[in-house]
């Protein structure tokens, strides 16, 4: 399981060109099973750059950071990202599901 930080970055301003792109982009990875929650992240005191967050997961490392590679704000520069793997150790059991298996 993955979690991306889309950080504004230098083409902050360029993203309304870019936006429907970013959309599409996001739609496909929801509709592949990848993308499980897509949200943008709030301005705040501590982080005045904001931008979204990704969870993901049914991939790998790689094939995820090709994926987000493919992204239109990513290729120009609207946000930056990075990816971070999780490895549940407890979850809800509404979200067993994202648990890995147990060899």
């Amino acid at each position: 399981m993955f979690n991306v930080y889309l950080t504004f970055a230098e083409n902050k301003a360029s993203a309304p060109e870019f936006m429907q792109g970013h959309k599409d982009w996001i739609k496909q990875g929801v509709e592949e099973g990848v993308f499980i929650m897509v949200g943008s992240i709030k301005p705040s005191d501590d982080n005045p750059k904001a931008g979204g967050s990704i969870m993901a997961f049914n991939l790998s490392y790689d094939a995820l950071v090709d994926k987000v590679k493919q992204d239109p704000f990513v290729i120009e520069k609207v946000v930056t990202a990075e990816i971070f793997e999780i490895s549940p150790n407890q979850l809800d059991d509404r979200l067993a599901f994202l648990m890995p298996a147990q060899n």
